[in-house]
């Protein structure tokens, strides 16, 4: 046998065993932090619409300067 096969055969025991399928599972917390994530996602849209909207409230206005200038 090759030396590399011999390694191999001395490392299957210390592999982890597969785990049965009532085992697998994200779990409540991956649940609770993916409702957070979209909450925050959903948040920062809202918070960006809000912010362009007065930007452009403000640019209609003239609060920028002249619109002549703008590129």
């Amino acid at each position: 046998m090759s030396t590399m096969a011999v390694a191999l055969t001395a490392l299957v025991p210390l592999a982890d065993k597969v785990p049965s399928e009532d085992e697998i599972g994200a779990g409540w917390v991956y649940f609770v932090l993916f409702v957070l994530l979209a909450a925050a996602v959903t948040f920062l849209g809202f918070s960006l619409t809000k912010h362009l909207r007065k930007a452009r409230a403000n640019a209609e206005r003239g609060v920028f300067g002249d619109e002549h200038h703008a590129s």
